[in-house]
């Protein structure tokens, strides 16, 4: 198997597929930048997924461990496309008047494996849409004062906006939310400081990891610690595990580590199984009293549709049965150690630190200048991979638990040649 396989079959190419006017499409519909970005890249229209892998029109096979944290079933899991399929064929979207079996299945399911007492499940459509409806159930409890970390990312809706923390994304937006702070990411005592100024009205939101954030590890101990705090102060937590979250980070959740149940949890990504867009908010009973009583306050059209939440119940599901979360833990253990070891024989000097946590792994480069080579080296290559939006300086990899032994062994032979290449050059 090598990058350079071409498949013919002309479901899987679609031939008609013309790159350049897809790219001008681009541009007169969705803005230069898109376009400009596009043409960087070599101009790469998408046409078909499967497993781990990416094809392009002109039939280049790409192995993704990009994906922004989406595929950790890999693409078009089948358990997942058969449950959409069966879903699809019966009842794909509700009235919104009635009960819906498959929504309150996915419910239970996602329930059954969140932290604690988090047993009540509020369907969306995204993550920033998670997010949204975790800051707008902490302010149904008077908690209007927002704490969140540098570097965190939550999204870009005009709440979640608030809490992401780049001047970049939030700036042509303001005024946002009033009332927000950011303190230093791993640093429970700055956490703690900003709660005691904001005793019994603040919502603290924080990532296990921070993903966008460059995965950025904190101290052991600090989730717990932010959670006592939350506690003695009075404050509302807001555990963000839309990319950690689902065996990610090689344990069903980023807070199982230690132990922490919070008062909210985000999830999304993962969730969709890598077919169909969803995301939730979960809560604690008390918690998630004021949507409980009124079904109306917070409310979305196509928030839980039964072919949403079919693809949700088949991703718990399969995570579940196939071990999905021992997979990725043994992977990434894995993966981490071989990446470490190659930069340290073939470039040293181009790479500042790798580290990670199961399958989010991150490779920063020791400059700046070497981000975008080393990318489009990978990429020329055929391996898919993301920078990180709040931290430019940061290559991620989010590889699906469900790598063959060929395809990781592919990959870091791939990295070998790419970083031996890029050391040649600079």
């Amino acid at each position: 198997m090598t990058t350079d396989d071409v498949l013919t079959t002309d479901d899987v190419l679609a031939p008609d597929v013309d790159p350049e006017l897809t790219g001008l499409r681009y541009e007169r519909h969705f803005g230069a930048g898109k376009a400009s970005l596009a043409r960087m890249l070599g101009t790469v229209v998408e046409v078909h997924s499967e497993g781990a892998w990416i094809t392009a029109a002109d039939g280049k096979r790409y192995l993704d461990f990009g994906g922004y944290g989406v595929f950790i079933l890999g693409h078009r899991h089948p358990r997942v496309v058969e449950a959409v399929r069966r879903q699809l064929d019966r009842h794909p979207l509700g009235t919104r008047v009635f009960l819906e079996p498959v929504a309150a299945e996915a419910a239970e399911a996602l329930a059954g494996v969140a932290p604690g007492d988090l047993d009540f499940v509020h369907f969306v459509n995204s993550g920033a849409e998670a997010t949204e409806a975790g800051l707008k159930l902490a302010r149904a409890h008077g908690r209007t004062a927002l704490v969140t970390t540098e570097r965190g990312f939550h999204g870009k809706t005009m709440g979640a906006l608030s809490v992401t923390a780049n001047r970049q994304y939030q700036q042509p937006f303001e005024p946002l939310l009033p009332d927000t702070c950011q303190v230093p990411y791993g640093d429970a005592a700055a956490m703690r400081a900003a709660l005691a100024e904001r005793v019994g009205r603040a919502c603290v939101i924080v990532e296990p990891v921070q993903g966008e954030g460059g995965v950025r590890i904190p101290p052991p101990g600090y989730l717990k610690d932010v959670a006592d705090a939350c506690r003695e102060f009075g404050a509302l937590l807001i555990v963000d595990e839309i990319q950690t979250g689902l065996g990610r980070l090689g344990t069903w959740w980023g807070c199982d580590a230690e132990g922490v149940v919070p008062d909210i949890l985000l999830v999304g990504k993962g969730l969709s199984g890598g077919v169909v867009p969803a995301a939730a908010m979960l809560a604690r009973p008390d918690v998630y009293r004021p949507f409980g009583r009124d079904p109306i306050l917070h409310t979305s059209t196509f928030g839980a549709s039964p072919l949403a939440t079919a693809a949700a119940l088949a991703a718990v599901r399969t995570i579940r049965d196939e071990k999905i979360v021992e997979r990725a833990a043994e992977l990434g253990e894995r993966l981490l150690a071989d990446i470490r070891r190659i930069v340290a024989e073939r470039a040293p000097r181009l790479v500042r630190e790798v580290r990670g946590r199961g399958l989010l792994i991150a490779v920063q480069p020791a400059e700046q200048r070497f981000v975008g080579e080393l990318l489009l080296e990978l990429m020329d290559r055929g391996i898919l991979l993301n920078h990180s939006l709040n931290a430019s300086e940061v290559l991620r990899f989010t590889p699906p638990a469900i790598l063959t032994e060929d395809e990781i062994q592919l990959f870091l032979t791939v990295l070998d040649e790419a970083l031996a290449a890029v050391a040649a050059r600079v």
